[in-house]
């Protein structure tokens, strides 16, 4: 059963102007694994009552916003949210931030250099803020539930008006009120994750892709991640409001649906009054008319059998499973907290290629966990060899402040971090190469996204199984399914000729 938590929201007086670290401590806890973890017992309400206030409905009207995602789908997805809800407020989108009355940076906390391109961007906008001080800029997302974020921002970049974080999202139209009204940054950070709130309005581009909460935050805690701190505990959305909200987007003509959690597999462990899991909620929209159904993101600890059951039918269930591994090293693993051993991954992957045969695979691995050894990096690879994986996310390992592993002895030099990176990368190469040299003269159904990113001229489209194809047809042709026979296989690309266009 869900109630609402106790976790108060901050007083907003004291919230918007303080002059010091210690005032701001008062009000923002920092990230601690002692206190996060006790966390299991809180219970959360869900609201269907989202509105405009009445004061702030229309106060839009005539002015422009600008929103910058940096991140993962999540952080897209809420962006479509706080899009959704600038619109109701009467803003218009824009694309250039020079004719914005509100820019807001919408932001992730999961590496270093991702927070170092938001500093960079805020630098850039005190000349527009100078120039306009009626702008108002803010910054949202994961960053801001980072105390250091936020006094970095409070020390240095006094041209922000605006920071509230990834749990108070529907607060957006009170605090940009705030914000316009009051000489004083205006900070709304809640420490603690807060209710979930359905009915809120999405700004979706086109019908083609669109992107489903199915629950938010994680409880897993890996050592090396900060999303347990920033996102808050597991919340799963009800069964009924998802499927819903799938059908409506059915009834609008989309194409795809990709269904987001930073942990899908764990979707319905935080219900009490029901049994229902992600391989029951997947066996409901299977049945739902949207040609491909995804979802993202895995953990290898909870896909369980019933789940690979359900994805054997088929039909839109597509054959594309993302399943982060991050090591090949049982002990590396254990260091990282995964929970999990590498046999378990292993016998974990031949049974969905068993029960999948033509399932595609794809991953997420971190190099130069500190304490990792040649052999444990010796480990990853031949875990990439054996799974062989059509496309992995690598990265040298990045400490995150409040996370175990941040006092963990970083000892692997970066030099060779970088080296068994090249190494790692070159080995995945090659074998996506070989993945794709496999469907050379074959006929694959292609979904069509735009033109290339690098030829106007060429269409780009992704198969069943997530592989980017590009072939030259009529613009008109975007949003469509077509048959695409391959006739070149490179690594990361096939490239083809159209046969005929789907009907679905």
């Amino acid at each position: 059963m869900m109630k609402e938590t106790k976790e108060a929201t901050p007083d907003l007086k004291s919230a918007k102007s303080p002059k010091t670290t210690a005032d701001f401590a008062k009000y923002f806890q920092p990230p601690s694994l002692k206190d996060a973890k006790k966390r299991g017992k809180e219970e959360i309400q869900v609201h269907y009552d989202f509105v405009i206030p009445e004061d702030m409905q229309g106060i839009g009207k005539g002015k422009r916003y600008h929103v910058r995602t940096y991140g993962c789908q999540m952080n897209e997805h809420d962006s479509e949210t706080i899009s959704g809800i600038l619109q109701q407020m009467g803003y218009t989108s824009t694309d250039e931030v020079e004719d914005a009355d509100v820019i807001l940076f919408n932001t992730c906390a999961i590496r270093e250099n991702a927070e170092d391109k938001v500093f960079g961007e805020l630098g850039h906008m005190k000349r527009l803020k100078n120039n306009n001080p009626n702008l108002i800029l803010g910054v949202c997302g994961c960053m801001s539930q980072e105390e250091k974020v936020v006094n970095k921002i409070l020390k240095s970049y006094t041209q922000v008006d605006l920071i509230f974080g990834t749990h108070n999202i529907h607060r957006l139209p009170e605090l940009l009120r705030d914000a316009m009204f009051s000489k004083e940054m205006v900070i709304e950070v809640w420490s603690k994750e807060g209710d979930i709130v359905e009915n809120m309005p999405k700004l979706r581009e086109g019908n083609t892709k669109g992107w489903v909460n199915i629950m938010y935050g994680c409880d897993k805690f890996c050592t090396y991640c900060i999303v347990p701190y920033t996102r808050g505990k597991e919340r799963s959305r009800r069964p009924e409001d998802v499927i819903a909200e799938v059908r409506d987007l059915a009834r609008q003509g989309f194409k795809e649906i990709m269904l987001l959690g930073q942990n899908v597999n764990a979707y319905g462990k935080d219900f009490e009054d029901i049994q229902y899991g992600f391989g029951d909620l997947l066996d409901e929209i299977r049945k739902i008319d949207i040609p491909r159904i995804r979802f993202t993101t895995s953990h290898p600890r909870d896909f369980d059998d019933h789940l690979i059951e359900v994805l054997a039918h088929g039909g839109n269930l597509v054959e594309q499973i993302h399943l982060p591994v991050q090591s090949g090293s049982t002990e590396v693993l254990k260091r990282m907290a995964r929970k999990y051993t590498r046999e378990h991954y292993l016998e974990l992957v031949r049974k969905i290629k068993a029960a999948i045969p033509n399932a595609s695979l794809s991953s997420d691995i971190i190099v130069g966990f500190p304490g990792e050894t040649d052999e444990q990096f010796e480990e990853t690879i031949s875990m990439v060899e054996e799974v062989r994986y059509d496309f992995a996310y690598t990265f040298i390992y990045s400490p995150r402040e409040g996370t175990p592993a941040a006092v963990m002895e970083d000892n692997v030099p970066m030099e060779v971090k970088k080296q068994r990176l090249y190494r790692l990368n070159e080995v995945l190469g090659r074998i996506s190469l070989e993945q794709n040299k496999k469907l050379q003269d074959q006929v694959l159904e292609v979904l069509v996204e735009g033109e290339s990113k690098n030829n106007p001229d060429v269409l780009a489209g992704r198969t069943r199984t997530n592989k980017l194809v590009h072939f030259t047809g009529d613009k008109s042709l975007i949003g469509q399914y077509v048959h695409v026979k391959i006739n070149d296989a490179k690594t990361w690309t096939l490239h083809g000729e159209i046969v005929t266009k789907v009907e679905v």
